[in-house]
């Protein structure tokens, strides 16, 4: 069981996916980390170390989606000390997509780790890939 104000900061992070799913990134920049070590891995590129990389990957990805709603969170693993904790979840979205015009559910594997700083918790890493079914080796091999 995580401690409360954790599974707080997890909740508003929730939140923050439904407003991102919408074009708003704020929500979700609020919760983060502003130290050298944050880092970003979204399906849409490679990793972004460091606040100013982060939030602008944070923003850019944003813009990708439109009139969107989280729609499920399944906890898959969840841990926390005193000052550090991580969850991995199947995050469930239904948005828009680039230039679509159709709702289209999303599901993404995410591993979330977060941080205590200065007395309160903050994401330091985000990674999150579509991969939530099993897939053959191939799938691995780059082009």
């Amino acid at each position: 069981m995580l401690a409360s104000n954790l599974e707080k900061l997890i909740e508003q992070d929730h939140l923050a996916v439904d407003a991102f799913v919408k074009g708003d990134p704020e929500p979700l920049k609020n919760l983060y980390s502003r130290r050298d070590d944050v880092i970003i891995a979204n399906p849409f590129g490679p990793p972004a170390k460091g606040w100013e990389k982060a939030a602008a990957t944070m923003e850019r990805a944003a813009t990708i989606y439109r009139d969107g709603e989280a729609t499920g969170f399944e906890r898959i693993s969840e841990y926390a000390t005193a000052d550090l904790g991580y969850i991995i979840e199947i995050e469930r979205v239904r948005s828009k997509v680039g230039g679509g015009d159709k709702l289209v559910p999303i599901a993404l594997r995410t591993t979330t780790i977060f941080r205590r700083e200065e007395g309160a918790w903050r994401i330091v890493l985000r990674h999150a890939d579509p991969i939530t079914s099993a897939r053959p080796p191939t799938s691995i091999v780059g082009e």
